[in-house]
């Protein structure tokens, strides 16, 4: 159905005469005259009668009006969706409780006039496939996983560093340390559940264990933060990786430890990704944000893949 046609019956059904409407809609009577036609062929029914003060709406045509105003109505909703100046900053977090949803919690509390849309996304291939699409107009990555480098529309921006902690049980034999090096971790088992194959966390992880000789086991479903952090409390054997932003809550009872890992420390790279032709207003605003909050990377005495980008 053609919106011009149906805008075309609404101005004249509130106008109630087809000069008036075309005077409104900066068209001639005739034309005003020939989208109503078309219209009621379209549907089948008449929906105006001639009258001599103008025209009437039939009761096909009273039946109709509400209906017609709610579609232009949608229309008018579905281009304020992807009209930039119009439409939330639409940003993929990847998780909840990660390091991204903090620093887009710091920006929301420093720019609150900035709506917002936080979507958490799985891999990075359908993140790049959003950010192309205009489905989202930034991404936190670790930039880039080997092998797959960004398409060159892409541009991104390290932001954030993020070192990673052990959390073990109260009756883990590390328990007690004040830090740990990474060479004190060989042997101990690291409990990872949920790491995905061919996912930028997998990769990061593969290149941990193949640089320092780590056990790091990702058997098992992946239930979720909660069931991992009771099953690290009630098993001595078991320790795993907790980034030092992680935002987690636990019992009393379990008594965790979160112990700094260190010579050297590994650190978890975030980076932003967005399209270069993005003209979302916010989106600048985003990365000058994240600038005043980036601390030094690939600082002395820290590790990163060799994939990592340093940008």
């Amino acid at each position: 159905m053609d919106l011009d046609t149906v805008r075309t019956f609404v101005v004249a059904a509130e106008a109630g005469q087809f000069q008036e409407a075309a005077a409104e809609l900066a068209v001639t009577q005739q034309a005003v005259s020939k989208r109503i036609a078309a219209l009621e062929r379209d549907l089948g029914v008449r929906l105006f009668t001639r009258t001599p003060r103008g025209a009437e709406l039939t009761i096909d045509g009273q039946a109709f009006l509400p209906h017609a105003r709610e579609l232009l109505r949608a229309a008018e909703r579905a281009v304020a969706s992807v009209r930039t100046g119009r439409r939330p900053l639409r940003v993929d977090v990847i998780a909840s409780r990660g390091a991204a949803t903090g620093l887009m919690r710091g920006f929301h509390r420093s720019h609150p006039e900035i709506d917002l849309d936080v979507v958490m996304l799985f891999d990075i291939e359908t993140a790049v496939s959003a950010l192309r699409s205009g489905a989202i107009d930034a991404s936190f990555r670790a930039v880039a996983a080997p092998g797959r480098p960004l398409p060159e529309d892409i541009d991104s921006v390290r932001v954030l560093d993020e070192p990673l902690q052990l959390l073990t049980g109260p009756g883990h034999v590390l328990a007690s340390a004040r830090s740990v090096t990474v060479a004190q971790l060989v042997g101990h088992r690291i409990w990872m559940p949920g790491i995905v194959p061919g996912t930028e966390w997998a990769a990061y992880y593969d290149d941990l264990v193949a640089e320092f000789g780590l056990t790091i086991e990702a058997t098992g479903p992946n239930f979720g933060s909660d069931v991992l952090i009771d099953t690290v409390a009630d098993t001595p054997a078991l320790a795993t990786f907790m980034s030092e932003q992680t935002r987690l809550v636990w019992p009393a009872g379990h008594g965790l430890r979160r112990i700094p890992v260190t010579d050297p420390t590994p650190v978890y790279p975030h980076s932003l990704l967005w399209h270069r032709d993005n003209p979302h207003p916010a989106l600048p605003i985003l990365r000058a944000h994240l600038a005043t909050t980036v601390s030094g990377h690939d600082a002395a005495g820290t590790w990163t893949p060799d994939w990592v980008l340093p940008r």
